[in-house]
């Protein structure tokens, strides 16, 4: 998705009152299209959305609190670029979970984290999506319908 960012408009000193006018109704402007493009996006808005090929068998874990953890990582592919590994998290994930298995094509809904942890005495971090909803890609519907109040919160 391509963004644009408004170029900055100085204004540049000028001998006559009309010239000097219409820089600061230029401004004005360059002004109010930036409010517009940040209102679009609600501070705090954390949104993942990535379609892609389970490419490791899901992990189910029980960690010591005694919630359930689904692990694996989606191959991304966009044309000819690179493919990308994408780790995805799932915690007390629904009972279709058990149903994705390797080379499935799914969407993750979620959100970006990072987490750090100890390893042999040093900190570590991973930055994962972790994911409120997982679906088949097949379920465009069921995709709507997850993703239509997080679009709708956005103010597009």
């Amino acid at each position: 998705m391509a963004t644009s960012t408004p170029k900055s408009s100085t204004p540049k000193s000028s001998t006559t009152k009309s010239s000097t006018t219409k820089s600061s109704t230029t401004n004005n402007s360059t002004t109010n299209n930036s409010a517009f493009n940040t209102a679009a996006v609600p501070v705090g808005s954390n949104l993942a959305v990535v379609r892609g090929f389970v490419r490791r068998s899901p992990e189910f874990r029980v960690l010591p609190s005694g919630d359930e953890l689904l692990s694996f990582d989606l191959t991304v592919r966009d044309g000819d670029l690179p493919a990308e590994t994408v780790p995805v998290v799932w915690h007390n994930p629904s009972t279709s979970a058990a149903k994705f298995i390797e080379g499935d094509d799914v969407v993750v809904v979620g959100r970006v984290r990072r987490r750090f942890f100890r390893v042999a005495g040093s900190t570590a971090s991973r930055t994962e999506v972790h994911a409120d909803t997982v679906l088949s890609s097949r379920s465009t519907a069921r995709i709507r319908t997850a993703l239509l109040p997080l679009v709708e919160g956005l103010n597009l």
